[in-house]
């Protein structure tokens, strides 16, 4: 069993079932500047990455090194994300909000982290009718840290938030291999994927975390506060 102060949860995917619209628009933004990738190609290269990261990320796994290509496509992504959102229905996996809760009765503090701008997470946020000090006690967005993914930074920004200092201490979780690297990264004392979201149990297993789960609604029997 694990002391655990803090627990941070990656967004899309892992707590918030938004279809996984967040790829499926970076796919199309892609794919209007005359590719043909299919969406599996894209969560393998864009996972949990900031989404600007993650357009570079696979236009390089295409052979494609032109920054400007990658600045036209992530303005076009942005605009279609936006427009994309407004017609989105969001809310959180099944039980997803009592495990939550549940985390919190054993004093365990939780923080979401995301690769998403703070306006696009602030407003999934709103949809889902999520209040920080209830749900959550502190956002952490890829706005708020000059390094993304699988850098650190945000879980450390976390940790400083919620006056946290033993990495020891925290739990990481995520739907992605990114999100496992960044909490092994951060020496935090557990990883966690889930297999909700953008990659598989097969393909979470292969970043070696603490554990490999089907729904976060397990998650408490991994753990104690």
């Amino acid at each position: 069993m694990h002391n655990i102060e803090l627990a941070v949860f990656d967004m899309a995917g892992t707590v918030v079932n938004e279809n996984n619209i967040v790829y499926k628009t970076l796919q199309k933004a892609i794919n209007k500047t005359g590719h043909e990738l299919h969406l599996d190609f894209v969560l393998e290269h864009g996972a949990g990455k900031e989404k600007h990261q993650a357009i570079k990320d696979i236009l390089k796994a295409l052979d494609i090194h032109k920054d400007q290509a990658s600045e036209a496509i992530f303005q076009d992504f942005k605009q279609l994300l936006d427009d994309a959102y407004r017609e989105l229905k969001v809310a959180s996996f099944e039980g997803v909000e009592d495990m939550l809760a549940e985390l919190k009765s054993r004093k365990i503090k939780i923080a979401l982290n995301t690769g998403y701008n703070r306006a696009i997470a602030e407003l999934l946020l709103q949809k889902m009718d999520w209040i920080k000090g209830q749900q959550y006690d502190a956002l952490v967005t890829a706005d708020d840290v000059s390094e993304g993914r699988p850098h650190p930074a945000m879980i450390s920004k976390a940790m400083e938030l919620l006056e946290v200092s033993d990495a020891g201490k925290v739990l990481k979780a995520g739907d992605s291999i990114i999100d496992i690297e960044e909490g092994k990264n951060a020496r935090c004392g557990v990883t966690i994927g889930v297999s909700t979201g953008a990659h598989t149990a097969a393909q979470l297993q292969s970043a070696e975390p603490t554990y490999v789960l089907g729904s976060l609604v397990e998650l408490p029997h991994y753990i104690m506060g």
